[in-house]
């Protein structure tokens, strides 16, 4: 079997081995303890040592961990950075969110594929926000996801010569808080929904920056944005379709002062739509859990112009996430 096809076909298993070695602290035991064997390991956690060699030799198959000749286990030092609860790049909350969340809702592939997805399907945000709970998981897989990614984004931007910015449906801040840290005048809003204020400002990274952090509680579909010369959308067009994007980036284009910019943070597929994978596999998630779809840089070149956005440019980034950029002169 090619090994692409291998990694497919296997990949049903691979996600919830790796969400359940984070949920049990495999790897925060192999990163603060240092390396053991699986013996030592299972003594550690107090975990079954049977099930734990077994998932072992499955995340040593896929890199992830590495196995000495005396048998001690470590994590490999790609992956670690993302397995890392102290690291900006790390993934948890993520792979928690893909494992319990999304591979739930796969099976609805079948009926869109013979029926199509129906326009009324419940919005997964019913779920996000059913309790407390459910909202600070989902808000800790946005901060997981985006932090690290933001602080790349936010140099790449050039956050020096703006005074406000306004981090549209920004969660509990991961932009809004990686631009503070790197420009020490600016101030920022987060805009969400208002259940989402009492989480802003929670993460450690945002300790350092909270006096010039704000929240404004509102729904992006029924009210105005917060003015400022900056607005900000990290992750957010690419969970609906293009006219509810131009309807959200004109409002954008309202709130914002000249002169100003609109920033749009997502992944990009390349111009002929022929990857990257991560793009593609999460193109088809925001198909069973939103309404959208992710773009090529040129496709939201195309949105901001219908919104009024001129000069328009996109700027590629290190991940997975890279800026387009629209300016009001």
């Amino acid at each position: 079997m090619p090994s692409a096809l291998e990694n497919a076909v296997y990949g049903l298993i691979s996600t919830p081995v790796l969400h359940s070695a984070v949920k049990h602290g495999v790897f925060t035991s192999l990163i603060e303890d240092g390396r053991g064997t699986v013996e030592c390991l299972a003594e550690r956690l107090d975990i079954d040592q049977d099930t734990l060699e077994r998932m072992l030799l499955v995340m040593t198959s896929l890199g992830v961990v590495e196995r000495a000749a005396g048998g001690e286990y470590s994590l490999t030092s790609d992956a670690a950075p993302f397995l890392d609860r102290r690291s900006t790049r790390y993934l948890g909350g993520f792979i928690e969110h893909l494992t319990l969340e999304t591979s739930g809702r796969l099976g609805r592939l079948d009926t869109y594929l013979s029926e199509g997805k129906p326009a009324t399907e419940a919005s997964p945000f019913d779920d996000v926000y059913r309790d407390t709970e459910s909202l600070r998981a989902f808000m800790r897989a946005m901060w997981d996801l985006s932090f690290g990614m933001s602080q790349e984004l936010a140099a790449l931007a050039g956050m020096a010569g703006t005074t406000h910015l306004v981090d549209v449906g920004g969660a509990t801040g991961p932009f809004a808080v990686a631009a503070l840290l790197g420009a020490p005048t600016l101030r920022a809003t987060v805009f969400d929904m208002p259940v989402v204020g009492p989480l802003v400002g929670e993460d450690a990274q945002a300790h350092p920056v909270a006096d010039r952090l704000d929240f404004v509680g509102g729904d992006f579909f029924t009210d105005e944005l917060p003015r400022g010369d900056c607005l900000a959308f990290g992750y957010i067009l690419s969970d609906w379709d293009d006219d509810t994007c131009v309807m959200l980036l004109e409002k954008a284009y309202r709130a914002c002062q000249r002169p100003g910019r609109v920033l749009i943070m997502d992944r990009l597929f390349e111009d002929d739509h022929s990857g990257p994978l991560a793009t593609a596999a999460m193109n088809l998630v925001m198909h069973i859990e939103m309404a959208g779809k992710h773009r090529t840089g040129a496709e939201f070149i195309a949105l901001l112009e219908r919104a009024g956005f001129s000069d328009c440019e996109v700027r590629r980034a290190g991940g997975e996430k890279h800026l387009v950029i629209g300016h009001k002169r």
